[in-house]
């Protein structure tokens, strides 16, 4: 059986999960985060807290992946713990919905900032049936399909050049945040009476007790997709150069450098502009791109807007790169479409995986809006990622054995709390966002007969 080879060093790793993480989020969802709170320091408090809890649940993960290095990332391991089924579940549920719904959410957004950009035209109607739209903004929806269609040819192609073009979209990228965070924090437009004003609207919230504790998770749902995307690189294990050492590495440092550049980002946007301005914020339009606009005039307006397409086009890249090692892996144990196993026998990629994966992720860009998309995704994810930070706690009692050449900081409270927060969320988002849970638990749901199709005989 032909496998796929180390070829990804530390740096690269790195820089692959800051890729995966920054994408859209931390520029889109500051307005219906904003509507939701209706402060500005709960806003950063928020984006804070989600942090933390992301960094909690990436130190759980790379213990596990300290232990297990393999293509798949979570699937492999949950094998280790749960069993084949379970395991099953997270493959199928990361197809179906966590990380094609990533793909769909990111390319939408690539191409959304790109018709503001260059005045495309917007075609489409809003006509719906059981809540999707498929004419909605028809042709950011053709566009963001022709972004994943050439971003899966080129990953077809190799991960070395897909890492290369990750790498080098990533510095980009962080120039350009630091260069936007140094002119907002020197520009005389901001106050810092922004930074501490609620809102003044007549319908603003008002939070207290069960209130705020259910405002706050709301909100952590725009945070949290922000931070989507810290576990992508264990679904490269078996690529990256010596992955006891530098899986976790790569996962902490990256989080970490997510986490400094979404907080510090989102005070620019809160200094420059009051709370107000962003709850009327209308949902074709990007609050960052506002901000710039306010910092720097129409010029900030169009580097801003560039910057979004750079951002959303290197994470849109990074894991479509990621996750179809996953259908890979899941193949190559005949727990999936048996012809996703493939390697190309010239580029040593999953080449049959990857286009599974875009079929899936065109049909999703088709089948919903992107706040939609994301917060289902979310609602998904964080089922297993709870999953991930108990399999922790399980294997360091049954199998104390096991060589970790990491083990998680603070263990058992980190892991501990991260499983906590993600029961919280999960109970949360059904009272809250019964229209986004039902449809990633039925799409989660389809697993079950497929599950026992592939294990008839």
């Amino acid at each position: 059986m032909e496998v796929l080879k180390p070829k990804i060093g530390f740096s690269a790793a790195t820089f692959l999960v800051v890729s995966v993480i920054i994408g859209s989020g931390v520029f889109k969802k500051l307005a219906p985060m904003s509507q939701e709170l209706g402060s500005p320091l709960l806003v950063i408090l928020c984006w804070v807290v989600a942090g933390v809890i992301s960094l909690a649940g990436a130190l759980s993960t790379a213990e596990m992946v300290s232990m297990f290095p393999n293509s798949g990332g979570e699937y492999f391991y949950f094998q280790k713990v749960y069993g084949r089924f379970f395991s099953f579940m997270y493959g199928w549920a990361s197809f179906t919905v966590i990380k094609t719904a990533s793909i769909a959410a990111l390319s939408y957004i690539f191409a959304q900032s790109l018709t503001s950009l260059f005045s495309l035209p917007i075609i489409g109607n809003s006509i719906s049936f059981l809540g999707i739209a498929i004419e909605q903004a028809l042709f950011i929806k053709l566009l963001a399909s022709f972004l994943i269609i050439v971003l899966t040819l080129l990953n077809y192609r190799g991960a070395q050049f897909a890492t290369r073009l990750s790498m080098v979209l990533t510095y980009l990228m962080l120039t350009c945040i630091v260069a936007f965070i140094a002119i907002g924090f020197g520009s005389s437009q901001g106050s810092i009476t922004n930074l501490t004003e609620s809102s003044h609207l007549p319908d603003a919230p008002v939070l207290h007790g069960f209130t705020f504790l259910k405002a706050l998770f709301v909100a952590s749902l725009g945070a949290f997709w922000g931070y989507e995307g810290w576990n992508g690189i264990a679904y490269i294990g078996e690529e990256i150069k010596n992955p006891k050492r530098n899986l976790p590495l790569a996962l902490g440092i990256g989080t970490l450098i997510v986490m400094a550049a979404y907080v510090l980002l989102n005070i620019v946007f809160v200094y420059t502009l009051p709370i107000d301005y962003f709850i009327q914020l209308t949902p074709n339009k990007i609050a960052a791109v506002e901000v710039a606009g306010k910092l720097s005039g129409h010029i900030g307006m169009v580097l801003v807007a560039s910057l979004i397409v750079v951002t959303t086009l290197n994470a849109t890249n990074s894991t479509i790169l990621t996750s179809a090692r996953m259908m890979y892996a899941m193949a190559r144990d005949k727990m999936f479409f048996y012809k996703a196993a493939s390697v190309h026998p010239k580029y040593n990629t999953p080449d049959v995986a990857l286009f599974i994966q875009a079929f899936w992720a065109i049909a999703l860009v088709f089948s919903g809006s992107f706040d939609q998309l994301t917060d289902m995704l979310v609602f998904a994810s964080f089922i297993f990622y709870g999953s991930t930070a108990l399999g922790v706690i399980i294997l360091r009692v049954k199998h104390p054995e096991y060589e970790r050449k990491y083990k998680v900081i603070g263990y058992p409270f980190v892991p501990g709390l991260f499983l906590l927060f993600c029961a919280a969320l999960f109970i949360i988002t059904i009272f809250n966002k019964p229209y986004e849970a039902i449809w990633g638990l039925s799409l989660i749901a389809t697993g079950f007969p497929v599950y026992w199709w592939l294990n008839r005989k």
